[in-house]
């Protein structure tokens, strides 16, 4: 995965006014763009997309500040149809106009080219459990929220003190299947998982295949498939959040798995009344590589 990755980073470099081909080179890697995406995202910070186009901004800038060119061949050769659309991606990465930055050299803020590394981590085992299951549902109350990677996410916050506590336990008796008790399901999130990228945020339980659900509950209906289920137990968010990180870093580069488009389920077994720790569980769907 690191040496995907890193010529994922050449690939880029290598094509900077167009947009990288990752289907292609992950199918010569054996693994799948969504995997691909996901682990740069989860690795680099950033969506693959931010960085194209930081690195692009970046390369154009050199360009600008020397003078090659009037503006419109400038943003021609790095792709963009019209000087206006490229003095926008411009002004978003450098937050200066580049004629601006022709006239004063500056500001800019330069994207260094990204190199991914192996150091050996792991030395806390991870709490691990493969799971081949049936398909199953969620039927809760959903709503679209934008991702906040670290600490609480306000919108959820919001989306689950809305709902009364008879609403609460009505849900919990509902759950006939695992991932047991109430559940934050998060779906219909793209691969690149960017800062503020929209997702569907599911506060429910899971259903068996041949359980109804009532209609006045949001369902995702989810395929069978193999889940890979990991524990946390500490402070929260923050324990729960590392874990996530950890699985890009650590669990997934070591084991023969990788992500596959589905929901991520973290189910709360145990919390404190204040919620500021909690044992859970995370499952991610995966597939062998």
């Amino acid at each position: 995965m690191i040496s995907a990755l890193n010529q994922l980073v050449d690939l880029v470099e290598e094509h900077l006014a167009e947009d990288p081909d990752v289907r292609g080179l992950a199918g010569a890697f054996g693994t799948t763009e969504y995997h691909l995406r996901r682990m740069f995202s989860s690795l680099a910070g950033m969506p693959l997309s931010e960085y194209v186009r930081r690195r692009r901004m970046t390369v154009a800038a050199a360009d600008v500040v020397r003078g090659e060119g009037d503006l419109l061949s400038i943003a021609v050769r790095h792709g963009y149809g019209s000087s206006e659309a490229f003095g926008r991606a411009f002004r978003a990465v450098h937050g200066a106009g580049p004629g601006d930055v022709r006239r004063d050299g500056g500001p800019l803020r330069t994207q260094p080219q990204l190199r991914f590394r192996l150091t050996v981590e792991g030395s806390n085992p991870m709490d691990t459990r493969l799971i081949d299951r049936y398909a199953f549902r969620l039927v809760g109350h959903a709503v679209r929220v934008p991702l906040i990677h670290q600490g609480v996410n306000p919108h959820i916050q919001r989306h689950i003190a809305a709902l009364p506590h008879e609403e609460h336990l009505r849900l919990k008796a509902l759950g006939d299947t695992e991932p047991g008790g109430l559940l934050q399901v998060s779906d219909d999130l793209g691969p690149d998982r960017g800062e503020g990228s929209e997702l569907t945020y599911l506060h429910g339980v899971a259903l068996a295949h041949d359980t109804p659900a009532p209609d006045d509950l949001d369902t995702i209906e989810v395929p069978a498939g193999m889940w890979a289920v990991f524990r946390t137990s500490g402070p929260h968010p923050q324990e729960l959040q590392t874990t996530w990180a950890a699985t890009a870093t650590e669990w997934f580069p070591s084991n023969p798995w990788r992500l596959r488009p589905g929901p991520s389920i973290v189910a709360i077994l145990e919390r404190a009344d204040d919620f500021s720790t909690a044992t859970c569980e995370l499952w991610l769907p995966v597939e062998q590589t």
